[in-house]
């Protein structure tokens, strides 16, 4: 599938990307050959082969969740945007 020059204007567009003349000829060249290969691929018959909804096999990777020490209180809020007397402000949700 070949790209116009006025499609890949619109992807960079949509991306927001400013793109040169120099770079637009050159990205229609490189995505029309990746939509080529694309369409290879989907000509390929898959029908005898089973779906595959992971090709490594699974493992937790997580540490176990174990208690530590607390983080100070003053180290807590001392990025926060607003506190006051220990505790973290923030604007109210709520209307009562």
């Amino acid at each position: 599938m070949k790209l116009s020059i006025e499609e890949v204007r619109h992807v960079a567009e949509l991306a927001k990307l400013e793109l040169s003349d120099e770079e637009i000829n050159l990205y229609a060249v490189q995505l029309s050959a990746i939509l080529n290969y694309a369409e290879q691929i989907q000509g390929v018959d898959t029908s005898s082969v089973p779906p595959t909804p992971y090709v490594l096999p699974l493992r937790n990777v997580l540490a176990d969740d174990l208690p530590g020490a607390c983080l100070p209180n003053a180290a807590a809020i001392a990025n926060a945007a607003d506190a006051k007397d220990g505790y973290f402000r923030v604007r109210a949700i709520f209307e009562e």
